[in-house]
């Protein structure tokens, strides 16, 4: 078992650093968390309801999952605005939805919403998978080495919107990252899957 005996709770508005050295479990343990794999021992709760499992469940969870590589997050047949789609609660379109504020502070151009996932640089889907996550109005956002290949200064105009969303919509973030400079600015609590 990678993960054996590990209790995890996160608060609304909590931002929890996962700590761990490579290969201790820490990206299985972010898709177990939002529902994209099922332990094979325990279980995950949202507000005291087993998390939903599987990857092909489609639209909004309550626990929503950004991905270290998010070419890996994005249908690559289907346009950006449909992508965006994906995220949003049943019945809702995105015009519906107004992602306007926050296609703006995450610096992701309308024209973008017309293309496929390739003709984007990795920076540039990354944050239109955060504007994605968000869109779905999660309770809990699970950020897996989610600015890892953004330059430094994108790197923190990225987090310093995510944090303003979190705090005011009052969202329990669990980080993963191999900069503890980051964890240092981010975290606001830091656990450790060491043994």
């Amino acid at each position: 078992m990678l993960i054996d005996g590990f209790d995890l709770t996160v608060e609304p508005g909590e931002r929890v650093a996962l700590e761990a050295p490579s290969g201790a479990g820490k990206t299985t343990l972010c898709r177990l968390l939002a529902g994209y794999l099922s332990p094979q021992a325990g279980a995950v709760e949202v507000d005291g309801a087993p998390v939903s499992c599987g990857r092909r469940r489609r639209g909004a969870r309550r626990v929503q999952l950004i991905w270290q590589h998010p070419e890996e997050a994005c249908d690559p047949l289907l346009r950006l605005d449909a992508t965006l789609s994906e995220g949003l609660p049943r019945g809702e379109c995105l015009h519906d939805a107004r992602p306007s504020d926050l296609m703006e502070r995450f610096g992701i151009a309308g024209e973008w919403l017309s293309r496929f996932p390739h003709e984007l640089s990795g920076g540039e889907l990354m944050r239109l998978c955060v504007v994605r996550a968000l869109l779905a109005r999660p309770r809990y956002l699970i950020c897996d080495e989610m600015t890892a290949m953004l330059d430094a200064i994108t790197q923190a105009r990225v987090w310093t919107q995510l944090i303003e969303v979190a705090e005011r919509e009052q969202l329990g973030l669990v980080v993963v990252s191999h900069s503890p400079e980051l964890l240092d600015r981010v975290a606001t609590r830091r656990v450790s899957l060491a043994r």
